[in-house]
């Protein structure tokens, strides 16, 4: 029988958001790239985060993380400020993140078994016996055989690399899985055997999932929340960063005609953009 004081725990955990961004800025030296980022993310979500490139997708996903600290605002992970942590603390938190990788990220020394086993092996006590299960079993959840543990990177194709990176982010039983572009540089059928295993994962266990992705097959398969960032240096002042937030179905509904031009991989108004800034530069250099 559960104690009043753990059901008390639980339902203080139930009762604030996984992951909560308020007023983030992030900017790099002189170069601003998020701004006023409000950003509240319920357990159990999937959000989709889409956007041009350079409009700062990964910023925020690594924000989100603790990876990149806030030039002003505040990121909480489970009720608790990120950036109040020790280092150590911190390090500890991020056990419960898992993190797939633009381009897989895999150790290229390290065999597959070794690169699946490494988180367990860096953050826990398990015997080699133990490691070798989660490792098997990581795998078959991936649909990648046994055999290939023995193999190196360079051995495999692409979308069996990402598979594998997804493989060694699920290791730890993580509470929060974080996607970055997870089906850039593959073809539509490997792209969508990515996406059934960012489904499947969330069906077989209890996740929070954050995908970076300008694939918007992705993003209307995936995820229960689309968000869009628009780049800072196309906004005034005054406007939000943030231009679409809410259901993938009403994404083709939007009034925002560059919503609307993203979303239909529209050119024809970003192109007549892109000449006057040229034209422009020209004229300033002249």
């Amino acid at each position: 029988m559960v104690s009043m004081a753990r059901q008390s725990e639980q339902l203080a955990a139930s009762a604030h958001p996984l992951v909560e961004l308020r007023a983030v800025d992030v900017a790099f030296g002189r170069n601003p790239v998020l701004r006023e980022i409000d950003l509240s993310i319920p357990r159990g979500q999937t959000l989709a985060i889409i956007g041009e490139s350079g409009c700062g997708k990964t910023v925020l996903l690594k924000t989100i993380i603790g990876l990149v600290k806030p030039t002003r605002g505040e990121v909480f992970f489970d009720g608790k400020n990120l950036f109040e942590f020790s280092e150590q603390e911190l390090t500890r938190e991020r056990m419960r993140f898992g993190f797939v990788f633009q381009g897989a990220a895999l150790f290229d020394s390290m065999t597959v078994g070794q690169n699946v086993a490494f988180p367990l092996r860096e953050h826990t006590e398990n015997s080699d016996q133990q490691m070798q299960e989660v490792v098997l079993s990581r795998l078959a959840e991936v649909g990648l055989p046994e055999s290939i543990v023995s193999k190196k990177p360079a051995e495999l194709s692409g979308g069996m690399r990402k598979r594998v990176g997804l493989a060694r982010a699920l290791a730890l039983s993580p509470e929060l899985m974080l996607y970055d572009e997870p089906t850039t540089g593959l073809d539509p059928i490997m792209s969508d055997v990515i996406n059934e295993l960012i489904l499947r994962t969330r069906s077989q266990h209890p996740v929070t999932a954050v995908v970076v992705t300008h694939d918007m097959h992705t993003a209307r398969k995936v995820a229960d929340r689309v968000i869009m960032v628009y780049p800072l240096s196309r906004l005034r002042p005054d406007e939000p960063q943030v231009i679409f937030d809410g259901p993938p179905d009403a994404i083709d509904k939007s009034g925002d005609p560059r919503v609307t031009q993203f979303v239909r991989g529209e050119a024809g108004e970003r192109l007549m953009e892109m000449r006057k800034m040229a034209d422009l530069r020209l004229a300033n250099d002249s």
